[in-house]
C-alpha cells in the first residue's frame, strides 16, 4: 500500500531516499538538486510555500517539487529553470497518479517547463487521478549536440555573417577577452560585479532576483562548476556571460552587453571564446542555451526541443469551473495551441537525468 504525504526541503534533506532522488549525480542538471530548489524557495517564491509531494511504496519513490498559491499549485520553477519535471526512483512512476490523487482538493495544477517524455508522464497520471487537463508548448530549448566535432569544425558550420563579424572585431583588437573558471573570493567578487554592472547597462530589463543569482553563483564556483566571461575596452567590462559547467553539458544562464558598446560586437566575441573552452577544454558533449525563442539564439544552435505546460483542474474544486471552462473554449477555438499527447520515449534525448533506471 503506498502511502503520500508532503514534505519541505529540509525535512527532504534528512530523508535518504528523497536526498538521494535529488542529489547531484552524473545525470543531474543544475536544476534537479535539493539546493536549488532550496534557492528557489527562499530567494524568489518565498512567500508561497515550497514542497515536495511525495509517494513511496516499498522501496519505490516519487515526488513532485510544487509551490502553493492563490491559483493552485505550480511547478516549483520560474524564469530561471531550464526545466521542471517529477522524480522517481526505478519502479516509482506508477507513483505519479497517487500523487495527483492525493492533489486532488487543490483543484488547479499549472506544471511548466516540462521536456518532452515528462509532460506525457504527467498529462497520463493527471487523467488516471482524475485530473481534467491539457499539454500546450509554452517554451523552445535551444541546443548544441556536439556530437564529438572540434570548435573549428562546428564553427566552419556557422552562418557567414556571424563568423564574418568575429573575424572582423578580432582582427581590430579592441576587445579584450577574459574567461574565469577557477576563482578566489576577492576574484569572484570582482568578477560578479563587473558582470552585474555590464547587466545594469544592457538592453535587458531589471534582474529579477539578483541575489537568488548571486548565491547560485558562489555554490557553482565553490564547486567547480562556474564559467564568468568578461569583455573589457579599454580596461572597462562592456559584455559578460554567466555559464556552468556539469555532467557533460555547459548551460548558458545569463548574457548581457552594453548597449554603448554594440559596435565593437563584444558579446559576440566572447560567446566565441566560451563555445571555444565548452568544446575543446571542457570537452561538453552539449550546449543548452536555456528557454526562450530569441532570433539570436538561430546563429549559435542547431535544434530546438519543446517545452509543455500541463494545465490540469480536478471537477472536484468547483471553484476552479470557470477556469477550467476558459481553458475548455480555448482549446477548441484555438485547437494548435494544445500539444498532442507527445510519446513517452524514456530514452530519448529529453529523458530524466535522475528517474529512469536508477
Amino acid at each position: 500500500m503506498h502511502r503520500v504525504y508532503h514534505a519541505d526541503l529540509a525535512q527532504a534533506q534528512a530523508d535518504p531516499a528523497l536526498a538521494a532522488l535529488f542529489a547531484a549525480g552524473p545525470r543531474t542538471t543544475p536544476f534537479d538538486r535539493l539546493d536549488w530548489f532550496r534557492l528557489l524557495g527562499e530567494e524568489c517564491l518565498a512567500p508561497s510555500p515550497s514542497f515536495l509531494a511525495v509517494a513511496r511504496e516499498g522501496d519505490a519513490v516519487a515526488a513532485l517539487p510544487l509551490c502553493r498559491d492563490r491559483l493552485g499549485l505550480s511547478a516549483m520553477a520560474n524564469w530561471y529553470s531550464f526545466i521542471a519535471r517529477p522524480y522517481w526512483t526505478a519502479d516509482g512512476a506508477p507513483l505519479l497518479a497517487a500523487i495527483l490523487g492525493d492533489l486532488a482538493r487543490e483543484g488547479a495544477l499549472s506544471f511548466a517547463p516540462l521536456p518532452r517524455s515528462e509532460a506525457a508522464i504527467m498529462l497520463t497520471a493527471a487523467r488516471k487521478a482524475g485530473w481534467i487537463g491539457w499539454l500546450s508548448q509554452t517554451d523552445s530549448n535551444h541546443i548544441v549536440s556536439t556530437r564529438g566535432r572540434d570548435f573549428a569544425t562546428w564553427w566552419a558550420q556557422r552562418p557567414g555573417a556571424l563568423r564574418e563579424t568575429v573575424r572582423r572585431k578580432q582582427r581590430k583588437g579592441r576587445v579584450a577577452i577574459r574567461i574565469s573558471r577557477e576563482f578566489s573570493a576577492t576574484d569572484l567578487a570582482a568578477d560578479w560585479a563587473a558582470y552585474e554592472a555590464v547587466y545594469a547597462r544592457s538592453w535587458k530589463p531589471e534582474e529579477g532576483q539578483p541575489a537568488f543569482l548571486r548565491r547560485f553563483a558562489m555554490a557553482e564556483a565553490a564547486a567547480g562548476r562556474l564559467r564568468i566571461g568578461l569583455a573589457t575596452i579599454d580596461g572597462q567590462p562592456v559584455a559578460a556571460q554567466f555559464w556552468t559547467v556539469e555532467n557533460g553539458t555547459a548551460y548558458i544562464h545569463k548574457l548581457a552587453h552594453d548597449d554603448r558598446a554594440r559596435a565593437q560586437s563584444p558579446g559576440t566575441l566572447l560567446s566565441h571564446a566560451l563555445f571555444a573552452m565548452a568544446f575543446d577544454e571542457d570537452r561538453v558533449a552539449m550546449v543548452d542555451f536555456g528557454t526562450g525563442d530569441d532570433p539570436y539564439k538561430r546563429d549559435w544552435t542547431e535544434d530546438v526541443r519543446p517545452r509543455y505546460r500541463l494545465e490540469a483542474f480536478h471537477p472536484r474544486a468547483l471553484a476552479h469551473w470557470p477556469r477550467l471552462a476558459r481553458l475548455c473554449a480555448r482549446r477548441l477555438l484555438r485547437p494548435r495551441d494544445f500539444a498532442a499527447l507527445p510519446s513517452p520515449d524514456l530514452f530519448g534525448t529529453d529523458r530524466p537525468h535522475k528517474a529512469i533506471g536508477r
